[in-house]
């Protein structure tokens, strides 16, 4: 792939700033010890085929609508899914509005979860909803969550794929359990490789689920460094290309911007779930240091090449990768478990 023009970047870069002055809706993964990937046995298809067959078809109608009316609910989604798997497992324990009378405030209001956008809440709420009104008390909203990611992902041009349920929502929802996991956009990739592992996911895994940033957005604060001071020395990154960086400037001043500014992670092609991320990175314009990062290692390289070669293989990379993580540490029966009627407060 070719670099854009330094107009054609300025000009992508103020259309998406301009039109979505959002929250972040990059993806982002936390590391919680002791989360395995348990056997897709206990997960199926068609969990739902006697008490509930036309489930998926309940949370389309409203991913579809979502996607309508703001396009953000999609990447935003997606990011809901990774948080809430990868901390305490997945479970909807992301989903959960603190109690005024604990001391303990649930993960949505974790520090790190405050740039989770409203669109990707509202999507799980009225989707339960709807279900709820249909099979009252039978579908969990753990299922619901990855049942909406994959729509999303879907509906961006990306791939169908069969979704496996039987998941519980958890009891536990615990801020103090978000803030030490959350890596940062700056995450090495000896840092990236040692969380993913503790998931019982690959390097394979982590370069394929990394590619969900082909449709996400990020806050100018989660690359300032890389315009300005890359690794203190007062100049950009020279791994980002001058003319993404001179675009970028230009809505990310060094002091005092705009904190809600955001720029698309996919400078080509922003709202289209494909391979154009890698790519990204092979040509230099990758947003975050830590999706640049995966081209400079010479253990993810190969992979990054492979993947922005070839649509396909990335679709069914990506496919596998999600299917397993959207399997760890799920939660089976009600000793452990819960199905909330309401997806925000616990039974």
């Amino acid at each position: 792939m070719s670099l854009l023009s330094s107009s054609s970047l300025v000009l992508l870069t103020y259309l998406f700033v301009l039109f979505f002055t959002l929250t972040e809706t990059s993806l982002c993964v936390a590391k919680v010890g002791n989360n395995t990937i348990h056997p897709h046995s206990q997960l199926s298809v068609d969990y739902y085929a006697k008490s509930c067959p036309q489930v998926e078809q309940f949370v389309g109608s409203i991913t579809l609508q979502q996607f309508k009316e703001s396009p953000v609910s999609g990447p935003a989604t997606i990011r809901l899914l990774f948080h809430d798997c990868f901390v305490g497992g997945c479970d909807a324990s992301i989903l959960i509005e603190s109690k005024g009378s604990s001391k303990e405030l649930a993960e949505k209001d974790a520090e790190d979860n405050k740039e989770l956008k409203v669109e990707s809440f509202e999507t799980i709420r009225k989707a339960k909803a709807l279900v709820e009104s249909k099979c009252p008390g039978i579908v969990s909203c753990a299922d619901i969550l990855v049942i909406a990611a994959r729509d999303y992902v879907h509906l961006a041009g990306g791939p169908y794929y069969q979704v496996k349920k039987g998941r519980w929502d958890g009891k536990i929802s615990m801020a103090s359990r978000v803030g030490p996991n959350i890596p940062h956009a700056n995450s090495t990739v000896d840092q990236m490789i040692k969380l993913f592992n503790s998931k019982g996911l690959t390097i394979e895994d982590m370069v394929a689920l990394t590619g969900a940033h082909t449709f996400g957005f990020a806050h100018c604060k989660h690359f300032l460094t890389r315009l300005y001071n890359y690794q203190g020395m007062d100049q950009p990154d020279p791994y980002m290309d001058p003319k993404l960086v001179h675009a970028l400037k230009m809505y990310c001043p060094k002091y005092g911007g705009n904190s809600d500014i955001v720029a698309p992670i996919d400078a080509t092609t922003a709202f289209l779930f494909d391979q154009a991320y890698y790519a990204n990175l092979v040509n230099k314009l990758g947003l975050l240091a830590s999706d640049q990062a995966l081209f400079l290692d010479p253990r993810t390289k190969p992979l990054v090449l492979n993947l922005a070669k070839d649509k396909q293989k990335f679709f069914q990379a990506f496919v596998a990768a999600i299917d397993k993580m959207s399997s760890i540490k799920v939660i089976r029966g009600r000793k452990h478990g819960e199905k909330r009627r309401d997806c925000s407060m616990h039974m």
